[in-house]
């Protein structure tokens, strides 16, 4: 599988990353051997980044992964993790977590970007996955909390990149705004974007992809099946779109593409996988994956080619906008999906 270095770093993504939210037990149970076998599955697939956070299952993501790639070379992989939300002891807890993690609520969740809290995240963290270091780290979703995120937390973390304590820095975000002013106004490397960029969505070449290229920096993309939608190969009513029931017009607008994917012989999820690669900005690509059978899925589709003019068409159909890049290569000369 290829790698694509975060601009201005030493870090290298694999092109498909292991998003670790399932196996911290999002929405429902994934059993423990599940968890490691989707990481040994991914690992055997030539898969080496792997992303993480204590929000996802109180810790129990993090503990997890952190056991799955204990023993294996450590400068063979890259694992990314966030802070923001510092895990405390909860004194009222009420059985189960509230914020869709099937997990006991011995722990809650306490907004934190100050460097004290920053520093506290990463060291808890380090204890939780057993690792001696992260690759990256990004703030998480520090919507309501700029001034903080990037006038305290980043400027720790930026001290910790240039100790070598981690290898590059970023912020990740469901909004595409805020990570423009991040790329532009603070000492970012990488931003996560989820759901901004994807066959429904390409609200984020407003202004976070543009901001990426003049800047030099580095994309990685989240959330491309716009919480399911574009999942399967037929759309269906009842399917979320961010996190919501998708609304009528748009399960008609994935039908539409998924028909032109279909004459051009390939799967809506496939073209959806690949098409955040149409933007030279987007190194890497990286989905939630609960067990095995779904990483061989992923792995499956990401490696498919995007038959030659199937961009095209979805732009003359007016499915896709007009102003996306079309096909470009790589650095190395890799040829986008």
């Amino acid at each position: 599988m290829q790698r694509r270095k975060i601009h201005h770093t030493y870090v290298e993504l694999t092109e498909l990353g292991f998003g670790a939210s399932a196996i911290g037990n999002l929405y429902r149970v994934t059993p423990a051997a599940d968890a490691a076998a989707a990481v040994d599955t991914a690992w055997e697939a030539g898969i080496r980044y792997f992303d993480t956070a204590p929000h996802y299952g109180l810790g129990l993501s993090e503990w997890r992964l952190g056991s799955a790639l204990r023993g294996r070379p450590r400068d063979a992989y890259v694992v990314s993790s966030k802070v923001g939300r510092l895990l405390v002891p909860n004194e009222r807890p009420q059985g189960v977590d509230s914020e869709g993690f099937v997990v006991r609520d011995d722990l809650r969740r306490r907004w934190d970007f100050s460097r004290e809290g920053v520093l506290r995240s990463i060291e808890d963290t380090l204890e939780r996955t057993g690792l001696d270091r992260l690759d990256v780290v990004y703030l998480h979703d520090p919507d309501d909390h700029w001034r903080q995120a990037a006038e305290e937390a980043l400027p720790t973390l930026a001290d910790l990149r240039a100790q070598g304590v981690v290898g590059a820095i970023g912020a990740g975000m469901n909004q595409s705004a805020m990570l423009a002013r991040f790329l532009r106004e603070t000492a970012v490397d990488v931003v996560m974007l989820a759901g901004r960029y994807s066959l429904l969505d390409q609200s984020a070449l407003d202004d976070v992809l543009p901001a990426a290229l003049e800047q030099g920096k580095s994309v990685v993309a989240v959330g491309v099946f716009n919480s399911g939608l574009l999942s399967r190969d037929r759309p269906a009513h009842g399917m979320k779109y961010d996190y919501e029931d998708a609304p009528p017009k748009l399960v008609d607008r994935a039908r539409t593409i998924a028909e032109i994917c279909e004459r051009h012989g390939i799967s809506l999820p496939a073209a959806a996988m690949a098409f955040p690669f149409t933007h030279p900005a987007i190194i890497n690509v990286t989905l939630g994956m609960r067990n095995p059978e779904q990483v061989a899925r992923n792995v499956e589709l990401h490696r498919g080619r995007v038959p030659e003019g199937l961009w095209e068409d979805l732009r003359a159909h007016g499915l896709i906008r007009s102003d996306v890049p079309k096909e470009h290569t790589h650095e190395g000369g890799s040829q986008c999906p």
